[in-house]
């Protein structure tokens, strides 16, 4: 695409050098720069993106974006003050728009994103409506699959992924959005059509600083929803909203489409009732517009009702027939990493769970001790480089719902393992509740030695993830693998 195509529909940005030279990427990593790229020279907290533009240009870029003219360059440059605001703008030009051409679907929350995603992409797909996926595992589009990097990759990326959606024949694309995608502007120039809440409790508080503040990244999916957007087909907008959580009203506030409240508690539109939790999976009656229907899930955990009522709210919010969608929610098959049961002949009830923060553990330890005729044995660490305030807490959890727990290495970075470790056992106030082996596999181990078939463990904090990451080294390290290589040693 030529420069000056690009920039037609740009307000107020000054231009510097050729318009007529040729586009072939857009890209914000100097590494990535490839041969007439254009190069998006942004600030960050940390970074500076215009001491990487020298670099970006040796490697071959054909344009930069900056905030500020610089008479050394030989390349076209934009100018603009807000780099953010524009680098979405660029890209989604770039890619011809393709959160246009799809039915988009955003799912934040501080749990269950990735739970309720699946679930979406699940009835999607019995709807043969071809969906492709981002978030936290892997972004799927078509028949591929590709591990992720992010939960939400930087803006250039998504508008790339939407674009291969669309090439792939996609009508419809499910995303988890973080809140640091929402402040940093990764879903920029992205119209999303439903946009769903699951939950909000203490996590990334390293990077927000306050709850309140938390709060308000999350609460600008909801804002972004407009009743007026003009999209290839316009489907119907709504915003799905887990009404038992204390964050609801917030979340909502300047809402402009209608909003479907789900719920176990609190009177909803969607509401659970009777529910019936098992090892095999959970029943209970739905309630919508006084009308009563059976639902049946096959996952474990109060949790998942909500995630299952949050999945039939975005049916609901486009005209999905109700018995449809409950046959989708029935049919689920389970999300690697997410109370992932593994299988094994010594009878042994272990489970691999993503759950990182306090609420995620204290759900997940409680779903597990209705499963628990002997100890509840639970293995987890925190990350490094990540909230430090909720390690006490997590300790403090997991002495309250858990017999026994191994406290180890999660994802180090560049933080000292022991140091970490003793911000988590400062939480616990009887030392015979918990031991510490920082080597995470000695620590999976141990717990292994120790589980009879009374007995459930949880191995906690990672779920899916492939690597475990140090100061100095990155290693290949899968929970659910290990269990496995350990159970067959």
């Amino acid at each position: 695409m030529k420069l000056k195509r690009l920039i037609k529909d740009l307000p107020n940005a000054e231009i510097k050098g050729s318009k007529e030279i040729e586009i072939t990427g857009i890209c914000a990593h100097s590494k990535q720069v490839a041969p007439g790229n254009l190069f998006i020279a942004k600030k960050g907290r940390t970074f500076d993106g215009s001491q990487y533009i020298a670099e970006a240009v040796e490697t071959g870029a054909a344009a930069v974006l900056n905030d500020i003219f610089d008479p050394s360059l030989k390349v076209s440059q934009i100018i603009h003050p807000n780099v953010a605001v524009v680098e979405g703008k660029l890209v989604s030009a770039f890619y011809h728009r393709p959160g246009e051409e799809l039915l988009m679907v955003g799912v934040t929350g501080t749990n269950g994103k990735t739970t309720v995603s699946y679930l979406i992409k699940h009835l999607f797909d019995s709807l043969e409506m071809r969906p492709g996926l981002i978030g936290t595992i892997e972004y799927l589009i078509g028949d591929h699959a590709a591990p992720a990097t992010h939960t939400t990759p930087d803006v250039a990326t998504n508008h790339k992924l939407l674009r291969e959606m669309v090439n792939q024949r996609s009508q419809a694309a499910v995303m988890e959005v973080t809140s640091h995608a929402l402040h940093q502007g990764r879903v920029s120039e992205i119209s999303f059509d439903v946009g769903i809440f699951t939950n909000l409790s203490q996590d990334h508080l390293d990077y927000h600083k306050t709850m309140d503040a938390y709060c308000e990244e999350k609460r600008k999916l909801f804002l972004s929803l407009d009743p007026e957007a003009k999209k290839r087909k316009n489907y119907p907008k709504a915003a799905v909203v887990n009404i038992d959580d204390p964050w609801f009203e917030k979340i909502i506030d300047g809402c402009r489409v209608p909003i479907i409240t789900y719920g176990i508690a609190n009177h909803a539109d969607l509401r659970a009732e009777e529910i019936q939790l098992g090892a095999e999976g959970i029943v209970y009656t739905l309630v919508h517009q006084g009308k009563r229907y059976p639902v049946s899930l096959p996952l474990i955990g109060r949790f998942n009702v909500l995630n299952s009522l949050a999945t039939i709210g975005c049916g609901i919010s486009l005209g999905v027939p109700l018995n449809k969608v409950l046959d989708a929610v029935k049919s689920f098959p389970p999300v690697p990493g997410r109370l992932e049961y593994v299988p094994n002949k010594r009878g042994l009830k272990l489970f691999v769970d993503f759950a990182h923060t306090p609420d995620a553990l204290k759900n997940v330890l409680n779903c597990l001790k209705e499963l628990t005729q002997g100890k509840l044995i639970v293995v987890f660490g925190c990350g490094g480089d990540r909230d430090p305030y909720k390690r006490s807490q997590m300790g403090r959890i997991a002495e309250e719902f858990s017999d026994l727990a191994i406290i180890t290495s999660d994802n180090p970075r560049s933080e000292n393992p022991a140091n970490i470790m003793d911000q988590i056992v400062a939480g616990f106030n009887d030392p015979s509740c918990f031991i510490k082996i920082e080597d995470r596999r000695k620590a999976i181990e141990e717990a292994i030695h120790r589980a009879t078939p009374e007995d459930v463990v949880l191995i906690a904090g990672r779920g899916h993830e492939p690597y475990q990451i140090f100061a100095h080294q990155t290693i290949e390290f899968k929970d659910r693998e290990v269990v496995e290589d350990i159970l067959h040693s």
